[in-house]
């Protein structure tokens, strides 16, 4: 297992009017290579907040993020961007899919947004359909295919550029348990089979257990 993250004494307090929000405080976290970390809490507890602040799409106002040895506060933004582009891949509640391109071209767009070669965009966007388990339904637009189903594309698409950290915010909420439990197995999969790190942010302790690691985050700080 390889240290992909560290973040040490990590905050992110927000002014709203005249009172300070402590939305992250004294927060410490290794994120290694290979295994699934879920991060629960009720909603406002901090999870995204958090995610942003691991990813570099939020500065913190105290401590520091290390991500893959690079201290994230000493990068321009385009290096930021390159970095969330090339080192990282997201996973939303929303899913965020482009509803009028099939189902294999959301998959293929960061590649080409990389400015893969044309073979390889295909070879590596094939492969990360066929893992999600969606090789036939793959000329089909996302309102045509089924919530799993959807989820599933997009972490194939979160999956599709290498990252070596992957963060999925709340990927089952608009699911049903049943459907909940199958792509939180298939993310336990990646992670092992593919040596990413996972972080999922998640309220749902009963989804959780499947991870390898768990804390929990309330008002901003870990509790366990």
């Amino acid at each position: 297992m390889t240290t992909l993250v560290t973040a040490s004494k990590l905050g992110r307090t927000f002014l709203i009017g005249s009172e300070e929000v402590h939305a992250v405080h004294d927060v410490d976290i290794e994120i290694v290579s290979s295994r699934l970390l879920a991060i629960t809490g009720r909603s406002g507890s901090g999870k995204t907040t958090l995610l942003n602040l691991l990813a570099g799409l939020d500065t913190p106002t105290s401590g520091t993020v290390f991500f893959e040895g690079q201290d994230l506060s000493k990068l321009a933004e385009w290096e930021l961007t390159e970095l969330r582009r090339h080192r990282i891949g997201f996973v939303f509640q929303s899913f965020g899919l482009l509803p009028l391109l099939s189902a294999y071209e959301n998959v293929e767009l960061p590649l080409r947004i990389a400015k893969w070669d044309r073979a390889e965009r295909h070879r590596r966007t094939e492969i990360c359909i066929e893992q999600v388990g969606l090789s036939d339904r793959a000329r089909h637009r996302p309102y045509e295919l089924s919530g799993g189903e959807v989820q599933r594309l997009a972490i194939a698409r979160a999956l599709v550029h290498q990252p070596s950290l992957i963060l999925a915010d709340e990927p089952t909420g608009e699911l049903d348990l049943a459907t909940g439990q199958s792509i939180y197995r298939l993310l336990k999969d990646i992670s092992s089979n593919e040596g990413v790190g996972i972080i999922v942010a998640t309220h749902d302790i009963v989804m959780a257990q499947i991870a390898d690691e768990i804390k929990e985050i309330s008002d901003g700080t870990f509790v366990s």
